[in-house]
């Protein structure tokens, strides 16, 4: 039984005041894009166009100056893009149509998808206790839709259902995408998928942009007042895509898990206190149960992080016998022939750089 001083150590205040810092982030998006469509823009591909660009930039700097050959297949990249852009398309649509709290509620849809794909594709195995918060989860999400369907309080959005659909969807491809980044963090690295997650997904914004929102941005009329939560949006993004890695290595999934849970309750404050907005009754009892179930599948037990850090230290040491090996080969490679190493680094060189829990 560890004391109250063993508890409350560095390292854990330090992962509390991470995860929350991701949980306003996350409720600062929500409301960015809910001010937006107050104000009558719709640009949802747009407001994430930024966030990779910018991710593109940072983080591809940082990958060209490391001078490193790519762990993973380009082509992965660009389909996790496609999944990731269309995912937060979809989520952000949705606050044309519906409540910030409902899309904050029905966004855990996410865990209860990236349990299933995990199981299935990963081969990782789940208790009943983690099966029972995800099911918890599920009801909870449940009582949100049907809350949205019958409420006779409407001011959250004009047609709730098609909101509430579009958010489930959303959180759908975000649990591809979880598990998809999962997979090539532990085959590659965070700097990689982040640089080419960054640049594709710029790509493919740019091409939706160009079919869907070419005219709706011509017509936005700017001003401080929309520009600024289009900006913060961005800018919020991508300072969680950027540490969400950092408080999972430092303190884990579960820790991730129960501080953006907390963004639902920052939710319910935005729109009590800056919409005036009467929340339903049954909110409360949605949040309730999905505070349960996410506490539920989040406590993990001391075997579960053990399992998780030996897991880890795997990944990283395969990490780098990969980087040890790739070394020595290149490098008899180059003695062994001259001219085919500089083809082979032309190659490189025209190789795409790259740079959301």
């Amino acid at each position: 039984m560890l004391s109250s001083k063993e508890f409350w150590t560095k390292k854990t205040l330090v992962g509390l005041g991470l995860g929350q810092f991701l949980s306003l982030l996350i409720t600062s998006t929500g409301f960015s894009s809910s001010e937006l469509a107050r104000r009558g823009i719709n640009v949802p591909t747009s407001q994430s166009f930024l966030n990779y660009v910018l991710l593109a930039i940072v983080y591809g700097i940082t990958m060209i100056l490391r001078k490193r050959a790519l762990k993973a297949k380009w082509y992965y990249y660009v389909v996790l893009a496609l999944v990731d852009v269309e995912a937060n398309f979809l989520v952000v649509k949705a606050y044309q149509y519906t409540s910030i709290t409902s899309v904050m509620l029905l966004d855990c849809f996410t865990i209860p998808c990236v349990i299933i794909f995990t199981r299935f594709f990963l081969k990782t195995k789940y208790r009943i206790k983690k099966l029972t918060g995800a099911s918890i989860c599920i009801a909870g999400i449940v009582i949100v839709i049907f809350s949205d369907v019958h409420a006779s309080d409407r001011a959250g959005g004009n047609n709730p259902l098609k909101g509430d659909l579009l958010v489930i969807a959303g959180s759908i491809l975000y649990a591809v995408s979880n598990v998809s980044e999962e997979f090539l963090v532990k085959s590659a690295d965070r700097v990689e998928l982040m640089a080419l997650l960054g640049s594709f997904g710029a790509i493919v914004s740019a091409i939706q942009i160009s079919i869907l929102e070419r005219n709706e941005l011509k017509s936005i009329r700017w001003s401080a007042g929309a520009a600024l939560p289009f900006v913060g949006f961005s800018a919020a993004m991508f300072m969680f895509y950027s540490l969400v890695p950092v408080l999972l290595k430092l303190s884990g999934s579960a820790m991730l898990n129960l501080s953006l849970l907390t963004s639902d309750m920052w939710a319910v404050f935005i729109r009590i206190f800056a919409y005036h907005q009467k929340v339903d009754w049954m909110y409360f009892i949605a949040f309730a149960a999905v505070v349960i179930g996410l506490v539920i599948y989040s406590g993990g037990d001391k075997d579960d992080e053990q399992h998780t850090a030996d897991v880890a230290d795997e990944d990283a040491e395969r990490s780098r016998h990969f980087d040890e090996e790739a070394g020595p080969r290149n490098s008899n490679r180059s003695s062994m022939a001259g001219g085919s190493r500089i083809g082979d680094s032309n190659k490189d060189d025209s190789a795409p750089k790259k740079g959301s829990h």
